[in-house]
Protein backbone atom coordinates (compact mmCIF):
# COMPACT_ATOMS: atom_id res chain seq x y z
CA UNK A 1 0.00 0.00 0.00
CA UNK A 2 0.88 3.79 -1.30
CA UNK A 3 1.56 5.41 2.28
CA UNK A 4 2.96 8.62 0.81
CA UNK A 5 0.71 10.65 2.60
CA UNK A 6 0.97 8.91 5.72
CA UNK A 7 4.73 9.31 5.95
CA UNK A 8 6.22 9.59 9.81
CA UNK A 9 7.99 12.75 11.11
CA UNK A 10 11.01 10.19 11.37
CA UNK A 11 10.93 9.36 7.75
CA UNK A 12 9.65 12.79 6.38
CA UNK A 13 13.62 14.66 6.97
CA UNK A 14 14.77 11.58 4.97
CA UNK A 15 12.30 11.20 1.90
CA UNK A 16 12.16 13.52 -1.39
CA UNK A 17 8.87 14.83 -2.83
CA UNK A 18 9.22 12.49 -5.74
CA UNK A 19 9.90 9.72 -3.76
CA UNK A 20 7.35 7.22 -3.35
CA UNK A 21 8.02 4.13 -0.49
CA UNK A 22 5.60 1.22 0.62
CA UNK A 23 5.43 0.67 3.75
CA UNK A 24 3.75 -2.50 5.29
CA UNK A 25 1.22 -1.02 7.77
CA UNK A 26 0.30 -3.20 10.51
CA UNK A 27 -3.11 -4.88 11.15
CA UNK A 28 -4.85 -5.26 14.46
CA UNK A 29 -3.92 -9.34 14.38
CA UNK A 30 -0.65 -8.66 14.02
CA UNK A 31 -0.64 -6.17 17.17
CA UNK A 32 -2.24 -8.67 19.25
CA UNK A 33 0.65 -11.44 17.83
CA UNK A 34 3.15 -8.80 18.80
CA UNK A 35 1.83 -8.43 22.25
CA UNK A 36 1.27 -12.21 23.24
CA UNK A 37 4.88 -12.23 22.14
CA UNK A 38 6.11 -9.82 24.53
CA UNK A 39 7.43 -7.68 21.99
CA UNK A 40 6.48 -4.82 23.55
CA UNK A 41 8.62 -3.70 26.98
CA UNK A 42 6.88 -4.31 30.32
CA UNK A 43 4.80 -1.38 31.29
CA UNK A 44 5.17 0.19 27.78
CA UNK A 45 2.27 1.88 26.93
CA UNK A 46 1.66 2.06 23.17
CA UNK A 47 -1.47 2.13 20.71
CA UNK A 48 -2.25 1.17 16.97
CA UNK A 49 -3.13 4.17 14.55
CA UNK A 50 -3.16 3.60 11.22
CA UNK A 51 -1.31 0.59 11.08
CA UNK A 52 1.90 2.55 13.28
CA UNK A 53 2.48 1.89 16.38
CA UNK A 54 2.66 4.98 18.59
CA UNK A 55 4.13 5.36 22.07
CA UNK A 56 1.56 7.39 24.48
CA UNK A 57 2.45 10.24 26.70
CA UNK A 58 3.29 9.93 29.98
CA UNK A 59 0.11 10.85 32.44
CA UNK A 60 0.40 13.46 34.88
CA UNK A 61 -1.56 13.93 37.56
CA UNK A 62 -3.92 16.39 37.00
CA UNK A 63 -4.44 14.01 33.92
CA UNK A 64 -5.27 11.04 36.02
CA UNK A 65 -7.58 12.93 38.84
CA UNK A 66 -9.45 13.93 35.93
CA UNK A 67 -10.18 10.16 34.60
CA UNK A 68 -11.21 9.45 38.31
CA UNK A 69 -13.74 12.23 38.26
CA UNK A 70 -15.55 11.85 35.39
CA UNK A 71 -15.31 8.07 35.66
CA UNK A 72 -16.88 8.80 39.18
CA UNK A 73 -19.80 11.19 37.61
CA UNK A 74 -20.66 9.01 35.06
CA UNK A 75 -20.95 5.92 36.96
CA UNK A 76 -22.93 7.80 39.48
CA UNK A 77 -25.76 9.12 36.75
CA UNK A 78 -25.38 5.95 34.24
CA UNK A 79 -25.41 3.19 36.39
CA UNK A 80 -25.72 0.36 34.90
CA UNK A 81 -27.04 1.42 31.52
CA UNK A 82 -23.15 1.64 30.24
CA UNK A 83 -20.12 0.15 30.59
CA UNK A 84 -17.06 2.00 31.37
CA UNK A 85 -13.58 1.37 30.45
CA UNK A 86 -10.95 3.25 31.28
CA UNK A 87 -7.05 3.43 29.17
CA UNK A 88 -8.61 1.03 27.29
CA UNK A 89 -8.66 -0.31 23.37
CA UNK A 90 -11.23 0.19 21.16
CA UNK A 91 -11.33 -1.43 17.37
CA UNK A 92 -12.09 1.56 14.86
CA UNK A 93 -11.07 -0.62 11.95
CA UNK A 94 -8.35 -3.55 10.70
CA UNK A 95 -6.12 -1.24 10.85
CA UNK A 96 -6.24 1.18 14.20
CA UNK A 97 -6.90 -0.03 17.88
CA UNK A 98 -6.71 3.27 20.27
CA UNK A 99 -6.37 3.40 24.05
CA UNK A 100 -8.74 5.62 25.25
CA UNK A 101 -9.08 7.69 28.92
CA UNK A 102 -12.86 6.52 29.21
CA UNK A 103 -15.22 4.53 26.37
CA UNK A 104 -18.35 4.75 27.17
CA UNK A 105 -19.75 1.83 25.51
CA UNK A 106 -22.91 -0.85 25.71
CA UNK A 107 -23.31 -2.94 29.12
CA UNK A 108 -22.70 -6.70 28.94
CA UNK A 109 -21.81 -8.44 25.91
CA UNK A 110 -20.29 -10.78 27.80
CA UNK A 111 -17.89 -7.93 29.14
CA UNK A 112 -16.01 -7.92 25.66
CA UNK A 113 -14.22 -11.39 26.50
CA UNK A 114 -14.01 -11.80 22.59
CA UNK A 115 -13.74 -8.89 21.25
CA UNK A 116 -12.60 -4.90 22.15
CA UNK A 117 -15.64 -2.74 21.21
CA UNK A 118 -15.75 -1.29 17.95
CA UNK A 119 -17.67 2.25 17.10
CA UNK A 120 -21.13 1.02 16.75
CA UNK A 121 -20.80 -0.53 20.14
CA UNK A 122 -19.43 3.28 21.76
CA UNK A 123 -21.72 6.09 23.20
CA UNK A 124 -19.23 7.85 24.09
CA UNK A 125 -15.20 8.91 24.21
CA UNK A 126 -13.34 11.26 26.50
CA UNK A 127 -9.89 11.74 26.32
CA UNK A 128 -8.27 13.66 28.93
CA UNK A 129 -5.82 15.85 27.07
CA UNK A 130 -2.52 17.75 28.58
CA UNK A 131 0.35 17.01 27.16
CA UNK A 132 -1.87 15.24 24.70
CA UNK A 133 -4.00 18.19 23.56
CA UNK A 134 -2.62 18.62 20.05
CA UNK A 135 -2.75 15.16 18.85
CA UNK A 136 -6.49 14.14 20.44
CA UNK A 137 -7.64 16.80 18.40
CA UNK A 138 -5.57 16.58 15.27
CA UNK A 139 -4.82 12.89 15.22
CA UNK A 140 -7.68 11.06 17.14
CA UNK A 141 -10.58 13.37 16.07
CA UNK A 142 -10.37 12.88 12.45
CA UNK A 143 -9.52 9.31 12.82
CA UNK A 144 -12.97 9.47 15.44
CA UNK A 145 -15.25 10.81 12.85
CA UNK A 146 -14.17 8.53 9.68
CA UNK A 147 -15.15 5.45 12.27
CA UNK A 148 -18.41 6.77 12.83
CA UNK A 149 -18.11 8.01 16.52
CA UNK A 150 -20.73 9.91 17.60
CA UNK A 151 -19.55 11.86 20.50
CA UNK A 152 -16.54 12.65 21.14
CA UNK A 153 -15.31 14.92 24.04
CA UNK A 154 -11.54 16.52 24.58
CA UNK A 155 -11.01 17.82 28.52
CA UNK A 156 -8.38 19.96 28.22
CA UNK A 157 -7.20 20.18 31.77
CA UNK A 158 -4.50 23.00 31.07
CA UNK A 159 -7.66 25.53 30.11
CA UNK A 160 -9.92 24.43 31.87
CA UNK A 161 -12.34 23.82 28.64
CA UNK A 162 -14.19 20.83 27.26
CA UNK A 163 -13.85 20.47 22.94
CA UNK A 164 -17.27 18.44 22.48
CA UNK A 165 -17.36 16.80 18.64
CA UNK A 166 -20.21 15.73 17.02
CA UNK A 167 -21.48 15.20 13.94
CA UNK A 168 -18.83 12.69 12.30
CA UNK A 169 -18.48 12.48 8.51
CA UNK A 170 -15.75 10.83 6.17
CA UNK A 171 -14.35 14.25 6.18
CA UNK A 172 -14.26 14.58 10.01
CA UNK A 173 -16.45 16.02 12.61
CA UNK A 174 -19.18 18.62 11.27
CA UNK A 175 -20.16 19.94 14.66
CA UNK A 176 -17.18 21.40 17.30
CA UNK A 177 -17.90 23.35 20.39
CA UNK A 178 -15.61 24.61 23.28
CA UNK A 179 -17.25 25.13 26.87
CA UNK A 180 -15.92 26.43 29.35
CA UNK A 181 -15.68 25.10 32.66
CA UNK A 182 -19.36 26.59 34.42
CA UNK A 183 -21.21 24.70 31.49
CA UNK A 184 -22.83 21.92 31.27
CA UNK A 185 -22.77 18.81 28.69
CA UNK A 186 -25.07 15.57 28.49
CA UNK A 187 -23.84 12.51 26.23
CA UNK A 188 -26.29 12.59 23.38
CA UNK A 189 -27.03 8.89 24.19
CA UNK A 190 -28.28 10.14 27.68
CA UNK A 191 -29.54 13.74 27.28
CA UNK A 192 -30.81 13.31 30.81
CA UNK A 193 -27.20 13.05 32.23
CA UNK A 194 -26.01 16.58 32.79
CA UNK A 195 -22.69 17.25 34.30
CA UNK A 196 -20.60 20.51 34.59
CA UNK A 197 -17.19 20.41 32.89
CA UNK A 198 -15.40 21.65 36.12
CA UNK A 199 -16.92 18.59 38.02
CA UNK A 200 -14.24 16.64 35.88
CA UNK A 201 -11.72 19.08 36.69
CA UNK A 202 -9.69 19.76 40.06
CA UNK A 203 -10.35 22.81 41.99
CA UNK A 204 -8.93 25.58 41.91
CA UNK A 205 -6.42 27.13 44.18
Amino acid sequence: MSAVGDRSPTLQKYISRDMVLDIRLLTVQDYHRMAEARIFHPGERVELIAGQIIQMSAKGTAHESAITRADRLLRERLGDKVLLRLQSPIQLNDYSEPELDIAVVMPNLLDYDDHHPTPSEVFLIIEVADTSYRYDREVKAPMYAIAGIIDYLVLDVTQRKLHVYRLPTSAGYQSEMILSEELTISPLAFPECVITVGEMLRPKG
